[in-house]
Formats: structure tokens, sequence, C-alpha cells
């Protein structure tokens, strides 16, 4: 089977690009390598992925409706894993208009050509941060998600919302995955986990928001969410929200003792109020996710963190 994946060298794409590889798929990955963090990291993402027949890497752009079409014709993908998107609540503030062009036109295009390619299946990938403040916890897919907090966060919502009108109007099964707080290796360098162990082994502070005390954030493992979108792959719907989240929120405090344990170093703290743009907790119910795709999340905080600084390791001897 020939499987689409757009943002196929960012952290969560490459991941997925090499799980479907292993397990003898032909796919295809789409990625504009945007200098948004470094390219040359984007391209070792893809290291065990380029040499392997089954792989086809095409530099390119979401938006460029030229190319996504001839993907589709050329390759034919009969599943696609759209990924790809700008990240991020607070970098989205400075420049909110490239986040709409990228996360809802460049979707746009995407879900256009797959209805005109007649695909049967698609993952389309969104986030907690839809969820804003929310009123209650755990976060469960009918909730109100009306009132985003950043640019990044709107814009995934219409992307959900664009998702639904394709599957409405044109019958696309098109399943729609919430990712919380993933992180571990190849995770981005804005991401907290990166950030905060580059600065602890530079002897740098770091900023912990309300010096991270009462802020929760569900932190899931890579290889966990990879599971999920595998398994909502596999299991088309007509059209279905699933939080792929890991169910335990860490308390930021907790998170950065963890830390300062694994590696080592200390961690020189400075105190900043919470931004506008931060809820208190992302906190997920997969009561869903484990009915419907089996979802059920095995990798713990330590062991994940500890998964992370080896990689990190290795990262930084390069």
């Amino acid at each position: 089977m020939t499987y689409l994946v757009t943002g196929a060298a960012g952290f969560i794409g490459s991941h997925l690009v090499d799980r479907l590889l292993a397990r003898g798929e032909r796919v295809i990955g789409l990625d504009n390598l945007i200098d948004y963090y470094s390219p040359a990291r984007k391209r070792r993402n893809l290291a065990q992925a380029l040499p392997q027949p089954g792989f086809t890497f095409i530099e390119g752009d979401i938006r460029d409706s030229e190319t996504v079409a001839a993907i589709f014709a050329r390759y034919q993908p009969r599943y696609v894993a759209h990924l790809a998107a700008m990240p991020g609540p607070r970098p989205s503030i400075a420049n909110p208009l490239l986040y709409e062009a990228v996360n809802v036109g460049g979707t746009l295009v995407i879900l256009e050509h797959a209805r005109r390619a007649g695909v049967e299946h698609m993952v389309v990938a969104s986030t907690s941060s839809v969820y804003g403040k929310a009123q209650r916890v755990p976060f469960r897919e009918d909730d109100n998600t009306d009132r985003p907090l950043s640019p990044y966060a709107a814009t995934k919502k219409a992307a959900e919302v664009l998702a639904y009108t394709f599957h409405s109007l044109y019958g696309i099964p098109i399943s729609v995955v919430r990712f919380f707080t993933v992180y571990g290796p190849r995770g981005r360098p804005d991401m907290t986990p990166y950030l905060f162990v580059e600065r602890m082994v530079r002897g740098q502070p770091i900023t912990l928001f309300n010096g991270g005390e009462n802020l929760f954030r569900d932190y899931t493992y890579i290889d966990d969410i990879i599971t999920g979108v595998i398994s909502a792959l596999d299991r088309p719907r007509q059209y279905e929200i699933f939080n792929l989240g890991h169910s335990q929120p860490v308390e930021l405090r907790r998170f950065v003792a963890l830390l300062e344990q694994i590696t080592g170093y200390p961690a020189h703290i400075e105190i900043k109020p919470l931004p506008a743009t931060e809820p208190p907790i992302t906190y997920a119910d997969t009561t869903k996710a484990e009915q419907l795709l089996g979802f059920a999340p095995t990798v713990a905080i330590d062991e994940g963190l500890e998964r992370f600084w080896a990689w990190y390791r290795a990262e930084i001897d390069r």
C-alpha cells in the first residue's frame, strides 16, 4: 500500500515514515525543509528512510497545488497522513499570516487533491491546543473548542473543520488526531524537553511559568503517538476525532526535577507569569481512542526522558 506523509522530515513525521517502512509499506514523504529549525537536522531525521527502496522523498510545499497534484498523479497514494504544519502557540503570535497560509491553506490543498484522487482514508494531525482553557478535565473530544488561545490553535481548529467539510461533501473517510505534548528523540529544539536540557547543559537559566507549580502537561512519548496514528490509519472511519495523550499529566516542577536526575545537571530557574497562550493544564481523555483504536500508551515519563537524553547526547556529539 502507498502512503503519503506530509511533514515527513519533522519530529513526528519522520518517526511515522520509519514505522510504515518497517512494516513494508511504500511511503512518499513530502516536506519543504523550512528553516524554522535546521534543515540539516530534518535531513538527519530521515537518515534511516532515505536509503530504503520503499521511500521517496519530495522537497516541496503543501501550499503548492501543482506539486501536490503531481504527487497524487504519479504515485497514487491510497492513504494520507497529513502532519505538515507551522508549529507552536507562542511563535504564531508573531507571524499569524504564515500560520494561516500553511495550516489552513496548505491543508485545503492536500484535502482537495486527496478527494480528486479518491484516497481511501486520511489522518489529519491536530493538537490539544484547540481546547484552550477547557472548563473540565480530562479533555474530551466533544468538549467546546471554539475559544483557542493562539493563532496556531485557531488554524488547527480550522483544519479540523475543513476536514469535516470535505468528508461531508465528498465522503472521504477522515480521522483527526489531537496530539498532547509529544516528546522524545528528534524533538524540535523549540520544544520544552530540548530547550530545558540544552540550557541545563550550558549552565543557562530556564524559564518556568508560575515557577512550574500548578502547571501540568500531558507528556506523551513519540512511540505511543506513532502507534496511535497508525491505528487511526488502519481503521478508516467516516469522520472521527481522537485524543492521543498519555492521560497522566505531569507538573512542570516534577518534569524539571526528573531532567535534573536523569542528566545530572542542575536547573537554574527563572520564574515568569504564565502567558496568555498557555493553559494551566492539558489532560487527555483517551477513552474513545482506547475503544475504537486500541490505543494504550506504554512509555512512562521517566523512561521516555531517559531515551530522549540518550538521543540528545548522540545528537550534540555529531
